[in-house]
């Protein structure tokens, strides 16, 4: 049974950082690139950052590059995201991602990030 469980969101200040974590199982986790993305309320769903299998390549949304990274341990069948110099408009659900071709994608849960003072 295929899951990716995320975990780390919370309620930080601007200009915190949070760390969240995305724990796969259920499939070849080295396989997939996996991904956050993020929605806010009354928004869609977009994308904050790729990384293909092997950690080959990352790719940021303009919103967050240069304060966010994305980085994954195959080991550990877990992805990361490191989130700094957090903003109002980062407040989201974040979603984890793992995608293998077209036919195989798998989301999490979500979990809420609020920045807020």
């Amino acid at each position: 049974q295929v899951q990716l469980v995320e975990s780390g969101g919370g309620l930080v200040q601007p200009g915190g950082s949070l760390r969240l974590s995305c724990v796969a199982s259920g499939f070849t986790f080295s396989s997939y690139t996996m991904s956050w993305y993020r929605q806010a309320p009354g928004k869609e769903r977009e994308l904050v950052a790729p990384i293909t299998r092997a950690g080959g390549s990352t790719n940021y949304a303009d919103s967050v590059k240069g304060r966010f990274t994305i980085s994954r341990d195959d080991a550990k069948n877990t992805v990361y995201l490191q989130m700094n110099s957090l903003k109002p408009e980062d407040t989201a659900v974040y979603y984890c991602n793992a995608r293998l071709g077209f036919l195989r994608i798998y989301w999490g849960q979500g979990t809420q990030v609020t920045v807020s003072s």
